[in-house]
């Protein structure tokens, strides 16, 4: 009798990876990502992104969906976040089982890619001059 995996939502990994599948959704997840904990506001992801409000709208409304990110109301805007929990979630599912169990790839190689920076790189001068990212 095959292995069941019924604690594992694949159909979630799947709309998280769909709605990430798009060149644009991708690009604004990045924006998001590295304007974080603060995020931005949708005309400055319009401004990024060099695309229409409706356009970028739609984009930003299918993350939202997948709760990729969060909106909040200021006044006017509306001010998006990427969401890390759902991210986490979505790499601790991919690396359960490439990283730990079958070690397809080695911890340490994800360990080189993104390793923490020192304590010095969190100065703010610092951060506009190299972005906090992995490497």
């Amino acid at each position: 009798m095959p292995r069941t995996t019924d604690a594992i939502d694949f159909v979630k990994f799947a709309d998280i990876l769909a709605a990430l599948g798009t060149e644009p959704r991708l690009r604004i997840i990045y924006h998001l990502l590295r304007a974080h904990p603060d995020g931005m506001v949708a005309g400055e992801i319009q401004n990024e992104l060099g695309m229409q409000p409706s356009a970028v709208s739609h984009h930003l409304e299918k993350l939202k969906h997948e709760d990729l990110v969060h909106v909040q109301r200021e006044g006017n805007f509306l001010r998006y976040t990427a969401n890390p929990a759902v991210l986490e979630d979505l790499l601790s599912f991919l690396f359960s089982q490439c990283c730990a169990k079958t070690q397809v790839v080695p911890a340490e190689t994800l360990l080189k890619i993104c390793r923490p920076q020192p304590a010095a790189a969190n100065t703010q001068k610092h951060k506009k001059e190299t972005p906090s990212r992995c490497e």
